[in-house]
């Protein structure tokens, strides 16, 4: 019976340290996996293997070894598949919360501000979703996960190095078709 009480505890602690970055992980799995179901089970899976191999986690942050363990069943995923990647569709009703408006936003905005705001988001989705993988995934894990270059490089399982060039190269990309996007709006 006291093992019983020791996986409780695990049990606990897990959730303590892991819990906090279920929403990050689930937003990385969206852009990897493109489908919210797909998204959805990776990071299920996740979660199972961090849960199974907690006891020999030792550090140094939480947060990039979660992203790390979903990378690797996102990518055994495509591997298993053996498929090419299938278009990302936010339109679903299990869009994430990310996608909600700031708090921080005034209470009662136009209705002209808010098309405008919720224009200008679906083109940022549009425009990342078009990134190439390697690039669309730096990208989400600095900006959106707001990863450290360090952590993003161990996610990645590249040098630092490549990192930034990913980013600067992912970051000029998107500011180019940006202002193809915003040229072509009438």
């Amino acid at each position: 019976m006291a093992g019983g009480s020791d996986d409780e505890e695990k049990a606990r602690r897990f959730r303590d340290a892991a819990l906090p970055y279920l929403d990050d992980a689930y937003t990385l799995a969206r852009y990897l996996m493109r489908n919210a179901a797909d998204a959805e089970d990776a990071v299920q899976e996740c979660y199972l293997r961090a849960l199974r191999h907690f006891d020999s986690y030792r550090g140094p942050a939480m947060k990039p070894w979660l992203l790390t363990i979903l990378r690797n069943v996102c990518n055994a995923e495509f591997a298993r598949r053996g498929k090419q990647e299938t278009p990302l569709d936010f339109d679903d009703d299990d869009a994430p919360a990310a996608e909600a408006l700031p708090m921080w936003q005034e209470p009662h905005a136009s209705p002209e501000t808010l098309l405008l705001r919720q224009a200008d988001d679906d083109t940022i989705r549009r425009l990342i979703d078009d990134l190439p993988q390697a690039f669309r995934e730096a990208i989400v894990l600095r900006e959106v996960n707001e990863l450290s270059y360090h952590e993003i490089a161990e996610v990645a399982g590249v040098p630092v190095g490549t990192v930034m060039s990913r980013l600067a190269r992912a970051r000029t990309m998107l500011r180019q078709a940006w202002n193809v996007a915003e040229s072509s709006t009438p």
